[in-house]
């Protein structure tokens, strides 16, 4: 299926679809759970510190049977404990049973500690002493690249950040500044419109491609988030629908079709700014209620 593999400013290859563990939490959930997903052809597994499931991610490498070079990992430093990169690393590949990542990532620029430039000069040492094959960041915007880009002497490799169609206008500058500069965008959460903010603009036109391709929904969202140029991240419980997101890599969306899904997606966008300005509308209105209402009772004068 044509989840192609892209190439990495660092030389190395990333599968295009992953499973992520994000949502998964610990225990003997998480490892049927990856190895459910790399029984079904998922050869890129993404993990993270504060996930607390690298242990079981491990266990499910391990008992997979696969060999290493066959699976694409991924974890993050994400400040757990108030570790530090170096000590964070060594942790995370003797929990995931393995001696390097794939691909490391800053799991935020909060957590660039004192600053980016130091942050990520651990983060270059971590890929020299080989415990992570390419390295990169999360969540970061573009004021945050520019930063990291100015003091690097190795670019971020990739950047994960939330990406659909209801933030897609927002997020945009930051896949245009990482286009410029060699840095390959992942989208984690590109079916929220679906799971999370059913009964939006884009269910009418998610419908109709997806009847145009014999396809679910689900799969037109995936496909549209593989033509903005993006890795997918994306988990499921369910087998079937796992087959499904590896079936929607042969899904080609035409110029209309994303142009349809883009409109809908801003639309939404406008729909849910005026909701949260009408939320702190109300909300500012009720405090502002008390407020009064308690100098009245005081007896003090807001005049």
């Amino acid at each position: 299926m044509p989840w192609e593999s892209i190439k990495l400013n660092s030389g190395y290859n990333i599968p295009s679809i992953g499973f992520g563990t994000w949502t998964l939490g610990n225990g003997q959930g998480p490892i049927d759970q990856v190895e459910q997903a790399l029984d079904n052809g998922y050869n890129h597994i993404d993990t993270a510190q504060s996930y607390r499931n690298e242990g079981e991610t491990g266990i499910a490498l391990k008992e997979s049977g696969l060999s290493r070079s066959d699976v694409f990992v991924t974890t993050k430093y994400s400040g757990t404990n108030s570790l530090d990169i170096p000590t964070s690393i060594r942790n995370s590949v003797n929990s995931l049973g393995i001696s390097y990542v794939d691909l490391y990532l800053v799991h935020s620029p909060r957590l660039a500690v004192p600053d980016i430039p130091t942050c990520w000069a651990q983060m270059e040492k971590v890929k020299e002493d080989g415990l992570a094959k390419s390295i990169g960041i999360s969540n970061f915007g573009v004021q945050d690249m520019e930063i990291l880009v100015a003091s690097a002497k190795i670019k971020p490799a990739v950047n994960q950040i939330l990406l659909h169609p209801y933030v897609y206008r927002q997020q945009k500058p930051i896949l245009e500044y990482a286009a410029k500069n060699g840095i390959i965008i992942e989208a984690y959460s590109a079916l929220i419109p679906i799971t999370k903010l059913p009964g939006g603009p884009l269910d009418k036109p998610l419908k109709e491609i997806a009847a145009k391709f014999g396809a679910t929904p689900e799969q037109i969202l995936l496909a549209w988030t593989k033509a903005k140029g993006a890795v997918v991240v994306t988990t499921s419980s369910k087998k079937t629908r796992l087959q499904g997101y590896l079936a929607a890599g042969d899904i080609t969306l035409s110029p209309e079709d994303i142009a349809a899904i883009d409109a809908a997606g801003a639309l939404g966008e406008k729909k849910a700014n005026i909701k949260t300005i009408l939320k702190r509308v109300v909300v500012g209105a009720i405090a502002c209620t008390a407020v009064f209402g308690a100098c009245n009772f005081l007896g003090i004068s807001m005049m």
